[in-house]
């Protein structure tokens, strides 16, 4: 039986921007009071030192936009995004859109019908029977369970999967408040903007998936959230959602490995999903990780920020880039549910 591989990836990101930047010319005006100071630290120790924005708050303030007036700016921003980064992983991979035999879509922060399953696959003139999935509102966590219906796909119907995480952030800051909100302020300190795809094919060169699994604390459901409002979407962050994390991620990485012959101590490559400088630390300590694992991870928090979805396929891509890339690779993300979800991946 063949083996789904990941044979070319591809990313596209808007113009960048320096987190300090951001903070003292709109977000140090976006707070007053109370706030203000502790928004000041939050960004401080955010971990993000430059993230990108297809809508720049320095240049363009959407906080006070209708959803409308934003989900229509997504369609305009999301497109191009999305056409560069698969026209750069179809060509790494050697094939064309026609070949695509499964185009899965992930996104939490823009709808419409027709979607960018549907417009993309037109403008890059994939073929007309070319089966279409669209993952939304899933958050963070939604491209392995992606990546797990591409793999899926490649080994039932021996035909290359196309995989696209889209997520534009940037168009959902939410009006400026009086009250002391630090959810709010976690969010608007850390998330970004990007678009990531990946070929899934029969065989072939590059990573092997192996398996993606799943953990979900329904108990923990209201830690997360990401509530459509007349003015975009608002996320809600729990501050107790490392430790819901702490409970569950041993145990499923380790299972994962059993079932794989391999040991924790084995693996030579981390994907965790950077939700914010605390995540990766809990996942550090509970895994016994030494302290380079997660250099990767933290790396993208850095210069990329937390683009939801796509991130932990930026830091696979920054994984497969290094000098030495890695042989075995887990990758983690979390989100909503609580959910935590895991892959192993094999170069091959």
């Amino acid at each position: 039986m063949a083996v789904p591989v990941i044979a070319g990836m591809g990313t596209a990101q808007p113009p960048d921007a320096a987190q300090d930047e951001l903070w003292q010319n709109f977000f140090a005006r976006h707070y007053t009071g109370r706030s203000r100071a502790l928004a000041e630290r939050i960004f401080a120790n955010s971990g993000v030192v430059r993230r990108q924005a297809a809508v720049n708050p320095l240049l363009e303030d959407v906080s006070e936009w209708s959803t409308e007036r934003r989900l229509r700016r997504y369609q305009v921003e999301a497109l191009p995004l999305g056409k560069e980064a698969i026209e750069r992983a179809l060509t790494a991979a050697g094939l064309d859109a026609r070949d695509v035999g499964l185009f899965v879509v992930c996104s939490c922060t823009g709808y419409a019908t027709p979607g960018l399953d549907i417009l993309l696959a037109r403008d890059l003139g994939m073929a007309p029977d070319t089966q279409r999935m669209f993952v939304g509102h899933m958050g963070c966590y939604a491209a392995l369970p992606g990546l797990g219906a591409a793999g899926d796909f490649v080994t039932a119907r021996q035909r290359p999967a196309l995989l696209l995480c889209a997520e534009l952030t940037s168009l959902h800051i939410q009006p400026a408040t009086a009250r002391l909100d630090a959810q709010q302020i976690v969010s608007h300190a850390l998330f970004s903007d990007a678009a990531v795809a990946a070929v899934v094919v029969p065989d072939g060169r590059g990573y092997a998936l192996r398996e993606v699994t799943s953990v979900t604390d329904s108990s923990t459901a209201d830690h997360m959230t990401w509530d459509v409002t007349d003015t975009g979407f608002r996320m809600g962050l729990s501050p107790k959602v490392p430790q819901v994390l702490s409970v569950h991620v041993r145990r499923l990485v380790e299972e994962l490995l059993a079932r794989h012959g391999g040991r924790l101590s084995e693996l030579d490559g981390w994907a965790v999903h950077p939700g914010g400088p605390r995540i990766l630390d809990v996942v550090e300590r509970e895994l016994a990780l030494p302290p380079q694992a997660l250099d990767a991870s933290r790396a993208t928090l850095g210069e990329q920020g937390n683009c939801s979805s796509a991130t932990v396929l930026l830091i696979l891509d920054r994984l497969r880039r290094a000098e030495r890339p890695p042989d075995r690779v887990v990758m983690l993300a979390f989100g909503p549910g609580l959910t935590l979800y895991a892959a192993l991946l094999e170069r091959v």
